[in-house]
């Protein structure tokens, strides 16, 4: 298994202040991840991977690009799509634990 440390970075579209993450995420076989994830209040945007979510704290409201908007908080459990472009307002400091399956690559 793979493990990644807690890590904390800032992360905010292109400014050098705003929101910060922080996580700590392992892999039995590289395409399976599993993790706890949380962010500072702010706004960001990412471009997803196939994940599944489950809030443990906080609360943020998520647009995805031509689509809907929805908030989340504890308890919630959303779905991503691998692709979605999202922006991210986060309105308390979130945390999440999430899973990431990545597609099999053709050999």
């Amino acid at each position: 298994m793979t493990v990644r440390s807690p890590r904390e970075s800032p992360r905010s579209s292109g400014r050098t202040a705003g929101p910060r993450t922080a996580g700590a995420a392992g892999s039995e076989d590289g395409r399976r991840i599993r993790g706890v994830w949380q962010i500072t209040p702010g706004v960001v945007t990412d471009t997803e991977a196939d994940e599944l979510f489950v809030v443990l704290s906080g609360s943020a409201t998520i647009e995805v690009e031509g689509g809907t908007a929805f908030t989340v908080g504890p308890g919630d459990m959303a779905v991503l799509r691998a692709g979605d472009r999202t922006t991210w307002t986060v309105h308390e400091t979130l945390r999440k634990v999430y899973a990431i399956t990545t597609p099999v690559e053709d050999s």
